[in-house]
Parts: structure tokens; C-alpha cells; sequence
């Protein structure tokens, strides 16, 4: 799929009082000085749509077969439009890391998988995304069920691109190779890319299926095998997948797959002395604790891919309808959960009071509800735990003085929908300004010059992305080529071509996915060098 913004297919803490800061039936009812006007947002959520798809497996993918865990316990996965259970799946801990552990250490010891040609590999897992496609709707219907995205956005957009980034990485597992190196002396010397060994993989519940394909294309291309844990929230499609690849001739022991929690399977995982590589997606916090079991373990390398308050900058000479939708779409995209939202929505002065009025109409007309549901732009939050930190962070806007424009409170009384945010006269000092709420809360900041939104932008501990929209080429160079982040979008957000390298600056964390450089992840650099007498010398 040619590099184009997700959007086009589609047309990621402090306590309070109370969770629900504003509460009137899905109007807004704060009447102090801050709120600017009624909020009134359309949403189809009246009946909830039953999805066609069966969920098959929830056990354990162990050794090529599905087991359950060995405590036999179980866990809840719950619909997040509803707040109701979906299925119990298999609650992995500490001894069934070991046995996913033991099973992909034998595969790599003593299994053809990292010792078939590179040719063979790719051929699996192209036969993987041929299955991918196959059952596209059951794979999108069930992300929309256990994470609560739009179905569109999951059909059109998220498995045509798991395809996509597997074909990519197949691509790339016959090209995987050394270099001879002309050393002095009269020695013959060559290097050796060998897969890494066992590699322990920690996903996030935002984007199940992609973050899967970001971790699990570049492991296998380059011939190694895998204990992969999913986010508690989001087990479903990465068993399913699981099943999928089983069904392409994946050998038994490859790709096993835990479900389970953070500080027991997720722990275990990072902290396994039999685990050769580490590569974790989620929280800061959380990123820290990783890199700490697996420096106190067996020092295994770690890549992480964390948390983000990524700005958005838009410019006096900018299109500002064009920028407004952007902006929109930069922050409300995925439920407002995207560790590179544009959360840090940075406007001129000159046309600040414009944006503003502009963007509250945009949210205003957000439509939020079923996911299943067409014409639907947002769905819920993930659940009750994340949806009630944004209502704190919305509480806390409020109290900072930021101006409420629209918004602030929970849609229905099932389920866990807010409604669009809009903030305006946001300080950088403010927590919605500094802090990543992961959720639906456009925060708009006011400044005055190129040099110091520069300055403002990059004082944050992360530093994942940014978005700067302007007409002139000198200042999208300049500013770009400034700021402090991983990736840096110009006029556009959100292109997530498998070829593009993605990864964070400063405290949004380490290592590189997607692209050439993800290999880099999964590989040991051999260099041998022999004494020769070479004809030529």
C-alpha cells in the first residue's frame, strides 16, 4: 500500500472527586465561566449491533497447540461499547512463560524454522498474508469488538495493512545478509547477520493487530522465534492470527502466544534468563520497569516504542480549514488512543481565535457510537480504567483554567463513549498539556513566532512525533529539522508505511520498527576472519 495517511481510508494520572465531571445526559452542563457553550454531539449508539463473528480461541498458543493455562485460571475480556463480558481466555503466568519459553528455545536449537532457506520463510508467512486477507472480516470484526475501533476503520485500513506489513517483511528475508571486509594483512574476513535467538514481544492494546505485525514480521523474516504476550485488554485477534499462521505451515514452537497480565506474564517475560531479545510497546512507566528486569536478568537488549505529547503546528500562512481537519484527525483518530497523537495542537496567534471557533464546530459534529456502525468516527474508550482517567484529565483542564469550548462529558450511561474535548487557552504548565492522556481531549495552544514554538514543543519529556502544517518549504525545513522527535509529519499525519522507520526521542523510548532499521532488532552482527593467502596480494 503506497504511503498515504491512515485517514484517508477512513472519511494512546491523578485522582479527583468523581470520574464524571460533568454529568447531564450527554449535554453539557457546566455552567461556569470556562464553558463557552452547549455541546451537542450526533451519535448512533441507540442499539448495539451483535457481531457476526464467533470467538474460537482463547487459550494459550503454546508449542503449536492451544492449551489452557497451567493454573487453569481465566480472564475477562470485556466489550468495551458495553461493559459486558465477550469470553474467558486462558490467564498465563509465570510457569506458562517458561513453558512458551521452553518450547521457542527448542524451535531455534533444534527446529528447521532458522535453518530453512530465507526463500521458505518468506513463503510462510506470504502464505500468511494471503490467510489475512481471507478472513479479513472476521479479524476486523473482532478487533472492533475487543478494542472498540470502528470496523471500518479496522476493515479498510488495519488488516489490509497487517497484509501489507507482512508481504514487506517476507520481502526481506532472502535479502538478510553480510559483507567481506578488506582487512590489512593477508586474512580473509566476512560478517554474518544471524537471528538473535528467542524473542520475548509485549503489545499494546491500542492497535493489537499492527503492533503484532510490527513485532512479529521483522522477528520471523529474520529467523528467529518468538513468546509474544498481548495486552490483557486485546487477546482475541492475536490468537486468531495465531491460528492463522499455523494454518500457513508455521512450525509448532515459532510463534507461541500468552495472554495474561503485566506483573505476572508480562514480568516474567522481560525478566527470563532464556530470552535473548526484548521488545516492549506501552506506557513510559511501564517501558522503565522493562528495561530494568531485563538489565537485571541476563542484560538482554531491549527495543521500546513508548509514550508520546506529540505538537502540532500550524502556522499563520496555513490552509485553516485544511488544518483544522488535519489537527482532528491527528488527535481524535483511534479514540484519541495513539501514542502520536497530535495532543499538542500549537496555532499562531494571528489566526488562533479562527482554529479555535473551526475546530469546536469539527468536534461538535464528530460522531460517536456503535463501531459496528456505519458512518461511526469514534467509538468507546478501551475501558473503565481508561475511561476514567480522561474524565480526571478533562476535571483537571477545567480546573487549571483552560476554557472548556466542548465536550467534558461521558455519552449514554453504557459503555465507556466520551464526547469530543476541545480545550482552548491551554498553558504548557497545564497536566493536559504535559502528561498523554490517551483519550478524546484536543488541547489548543497559542504562539507567536517560529522560534518559540520550537522552544515550547520540544520542552516534554517525549518525543515520539510531530506535525507541522505550513504553506512555506524554508519553515517546514527549519522547524522540522528542530524538533526533537522521532518522526516528524509535514502537512500530513499518520503515514504508517510498512518501509517507514517508527520510534521515539528522549523518554518515548529506543530502537526503531518498521523499515530496513527493525532488522536491525533481531539480529547478531558474527564477524569471522580467517588466514588466507589471497592470489591477488
Amino acid at each position: 500500500m503506497a504511503a498515504r495517511r491512515v485517514s484517508s481510508l477512513l472519511s494512546r494520572s491523578f485522582s479527583t472527586s468523581s470520574p464524571f465531571p460533568f454529568r447531564s445526559q450527554g449535554r453539557n452542563c457546566y455552567n461556569g465561566s470556562r464553558v463557552v457553550r452547549r455541546f451537542g454531539t450526533s451519535s448512533a449508539a441507540e442499539k448495539i449491533i451483535s457481531p457476526s463473528v464467533q470467538v474460537s480461541y482463547t487459550q494459550l498458543l503454546i508449542d503449536g497447540n492451544f492449551v489452557d493455562a497451567a493454573s487453569g485460571k481465566t480472564f475477562q475480556t470485556i466489550d468495551p461499547r458495553t461493559g459486558e463480558v465477550i469470553a474467558d481466555v486462558a490467564e498465563g503466568d509465570a510457569e506458562d512463560i517458561d513453558r512458551a519459553v521452553k518450547a521457542a528455545r527448542k524451535a531455534f536449537d533444534e527446529g528447521p524454522w532458522p535453518r530453512m532457506t530465507a526463500y521458505e520463510r518468506s513463503r510462510i508467512m506470504l502464505r500468511f498474508a494471503d490467510l489475512v486477507e481471507k478472513h479479513s472480516e472476521e479479524l476486523a470484526a473482532l478487533e472492533t469488538w475487543d478494542n472498540g475501533k470502528t470496523y471500518q476503520q479496522a476493515k479498510t485500513a488495519e488488516i489490509p495493512m497487517l497484509a501489507r506489513l507482512f508481504r514487506y517483511y517476507a520481502g526481506w528475508a532472502d535479502k538478510i545478509h553480510g559483507l567481506t571486509v578488506p582487512a590489512d594483512g593477508n586474512y580473509h574476513v566476512q560478517t554474518l547477520h544471524e537471528p538473535i535467538g528467542v524473542a520475548g514481544q509485549i503489545i499494546p492494546w491500542n492497535f493489537p493487530l499492527l503492533m503484532f505485525a510490527w513485532k512479529v514480521g521483522p522477528a520471523l523474516a529474520c529467523g528467529n522465534t518468538i513468546v509474544l504476550k498481548t495486552a490483557e485488554q486485546t487477546p482475541l485477534t492475536a490468537f486468531y492470527a495465531g491460528k492463522l499462521f499455523l494454518e500457513a505451515g508455521l512450525p509448532p514452537g515459532v510463534l507461541n502466544i500468552v495472554s495474561g497480565f503485566g506483573p505476572t506474564a508480562g514480568a516474567s517475560l522481560a525478566s527470563h534468563m532464556d530470552v535473548d531479545k526484548l521488545a516492549f510497546t506501552g506506557s513510559t512507566d511501564t517501558g522503565k520497569v522493562i528495561l530494568g528486569l531485563a538489565a537485571n536478568s541476563n542484560l538482554k537488549p531491549v527495543t521500546l516504542e513508548l509514550g508520546g505529547k506529540s505538537p502540532f503546528i500550524v502556522f499563520e500562512d496555513a490552509n485553516i480549514n485544511k488544518a483544522v481537519e488535519l489537527a482532528h484527525f491527528a488527535l481524535f483518530f483511534n479514540q484519541g488512543q495513539c501514542c502520536c497523537a497530535g495532543s499538542r495542537t500549537y496555532v499562531h496567534e494571528k489566526v488562533y481565535d479562527e482554529f479555535v471557533e473551526k475546530a469546536k464546530a469539527r468536534a461538535l459534529k464528530r460522531v460517536v457510537g456503535d463501531p459496528f456502525k456505519k458512518g461511526i468516527e469514534q467509538g468507546p474508550q478501551i475501558d473503565s480504567k481508561q475511561f476514567e482517567k480522561v474524565m480526571r484529565y478533562i476535571r483537571s483542564g477545567v480546573e487549571s483554567n483552560a476554557t472548556l469550548e466542548c465536550g467534558g462529558d461521558q455519552i449514554g450511561n453504557k459503555g465507556y463513549f466520551i464526547q469530543p474535548t476541545v480545550f482552548s487557552n491551554v498553558k504548557d504548565d497545564m497536566l493536559i498539556a504535559q502528561d498523554e492522556i490517551f483519550g478524546p481531549v484536543q488541547s489548543i495552544l497559542k504562539f507567536r513566532d517560529v522560534d518559540e514554538v520550537i522552544r515550547r514543543a520540544n520542552e516534554t519529556r517525549y518525543g515520539l512525533a510531530a506535525g507541522v502544517f505550513t504553506k512555506s518549504l524554508d519553515t517546514a525545513n527549519r522547524v522540522s529539522r528542530a524538533l526533537k522527535a522521532g518522526t516528524v509529519w509535514v502537512n500530513c499525519f499518520d503515514v504508517f508505511d510498512a518501509a517507514i522507520p517508527f520510534g521515539g526521542y528522549k523518554m518515548s523510548g529506543n530502537g526503531r520498527e518498521k523499515g530496513i532499521y527493525s532488522l536491525n532488532n533481531y539480529l547478531q552482527i558474527k564477524a569471522t576472519t580467517a588466514l588466507n593467502n589471497p592470489a591477488w596480494i
